[in-house]
């Protein structure tokens, strides 16, 4: 079809032009397709479309093989990702937006089921997807960061090996470049840049709180630990009604009690009184200057005591280490209505000792993460995430602001005193530059406006 006849199918499809307007366009038209063959002649690969063995490979212009803009055709493979479950995600997330800066997708990871910080060979490595679900990240983090399986790769291109610097020498601002040196030039060409050294949890940090949190948002239980942590919360709420219903009149019917054990609250207490756990915050002070870091099992009690929006009488589940489970100076001297359960006493510890440390840490924190309130220490990790975790639930909610008495998903720091020697209110500070704040950081917000 020639250009003329072109002018008069526009004339039919209700284009009433001027044949001075269909000669301008007639004249761009032209130009547009000198400059395209002098293009094409310059820069043969670009633009096409080459078949080889029946696999479409595009060509540089097109190397978003993608069309949620992370490419699929490039990789980023990284070491195994260890120690405790929520340094993990944090290294997990690290590695996600290391990826995402590079452009490419991450090869699923291993992760580490058992906890040994020196003995790497002890190290009982996991899969990603036998803990989260891989197709729900996929799905939930669409457009942002990407997991790929092994068997994605086309082997054609091989393998670059990518060392990771270390010691004082290695600044933030090297670490940096060596990124943006690698997502460019000759490197990208490689199908995958293997990261070389020590573990994602390692690497500086440069992303910002919230891109932490989206990744972390992303991360879903598998069923079959979802259900662990469903069972553990329904007896912590099954016993919370049957104290209610002693001081409360309830209809006695099976619809009403099923529905008000949905709404029975609880408590839960991140509670940080171990041994080597004292030890290491005990220098943690000394070292920073900072002297609320650790809080003995009498200052928990009082300060978790005092909290104003407490409804008794209600559960206090205490996510406490193993080695406090026959100590039974935890669950004495509560505030009266406050009643204590830890794992033991609760009767669930079967459900967490059929499973390694990893699982048993995964459902410990999703059971911290559903309580109506939870109480931590904002130098730890666990607590830190968990809190993250529960201020992006209310931002997503709507919720503006974190001020006042009946503040869903309320959570406080008990290391941090009130002037009513309660714990101070505490919420992440979404707006942070990096996680540094996060991994052993004091950064427990009183009140805040979203």
């Amino acid at each position: 079809m020639d250009l003329s006849s072109n002018c008069k199918l526009w004339r039919l499809f209700g284009c009433h032009f001027t044949s001075l307007t269909c000669k301008c366009c007639l004249a761009l038209v032209t130009i547009a397709l000198f400059f395209r063959a002098i293009f094409h002649h310059s820069f043969p690969g670009y633009g096409v479309i080459e078949w080889d063995n029946l696999d479409l490979i595009l060509s540089p212009s097109l190397l978003l093989e993608s069309d949620d803009g992370v490419r699929r055709d490039k990789f980023l493979e990284v070491p195994q990702i260890v120690w405790g479950l929520n340094n993990q995600k944090i290294a997990f997330a690290r590695a996600c937006l290391t990826a995402r800066m590079l452009n490419r997708t991450l090869l699923m990871p291993s992760l580490s089921a058992s906890l040994f910080y020196k003995e790497v060979d002890r190290l009982q490595p996991i899969s990603f997807d036998k803990v989260f679900q891989f197709e729900r990240f996929n799905s939930l983090c669409n457009g942002f960061v990407r997991l790929g399986r092994y068997s994605d790769l086309r082997n054609q291109t091989g393998i670059h090996d990518l060392q990771k610097g270390s010691g004082r020498k290695w600044t933030v601002e090297r670490d940096l470049e060596q990124l943006k040196q690698s997502s460019r030039g000759f490197v990208d060409k490689y199908e995958v840049i293997r990261m070389v050294g020590k573990n994602p949890f390692l690497w500086h940090d440069h992303w910002p709180v919230k891109d932490y949190a989206r990744v972390f948002e992303c991360l879903v239980l598998v069923d079959e630990i979802a259900k662990e942590a469903d069972k553990v919360v329904s007896k912590i709420r099954r016993i919370g009604r049957k104290l209610r219903s002693k001081t409360e009149t309830v209809e006695n019917n099976s619809d009403a009690e099923g529905s008000s054990l949905q709404h029975t609250p609880y408590v839960a207490i991140h509670m940080r009184v171990e041994i080597d756990w004292m030890i290491h915050c005990k220098n943690l002070e000394q070292r920073s200057g900072i002297n609320q870091i650790c809080s003995s099992k009498q200052e928990i009690i009082q300060r978790v005591g005092n909290i104003v929006s407490l409804e008794s009488p209600i559960v206090a589940y205490l996510a406490v280490a193993d080695s406090l489970l026959n100590d039974s100076s935890i669950l004495d001297g509560w505030k009266k209505g406050l009643l204590p359960f830890e794992k033991k006493k609760l009767k669930v510890d079967k459900i967490y000792k059929k499973h390694p440390y990893l699982i048993q840490s995964a459902i410990d924190y999703e059971v911290c993460s559903r309580a109506d309130i939870f109480v931590g220490n904002s130098f730890s990790t666990f607590s830190s995430l968990i809190v993250l975790e529960r201020t992006q639930r209310m931002i997503s909610m709507g919720i503006t602001s974190s001020c006042g008495i009946d503040v869903q998903w309320p959570s406080y720091a008990y290391n941090i005193p009130e002037e009513s020697n309660g714990p101070r209110k505490w919420m992440t500070n979404m707006s942070d530059s990096s996680l540094k704040a996060i991994s052993y950081g004091s950064n427990a917000i009183s009140c805040r406006s979203f």
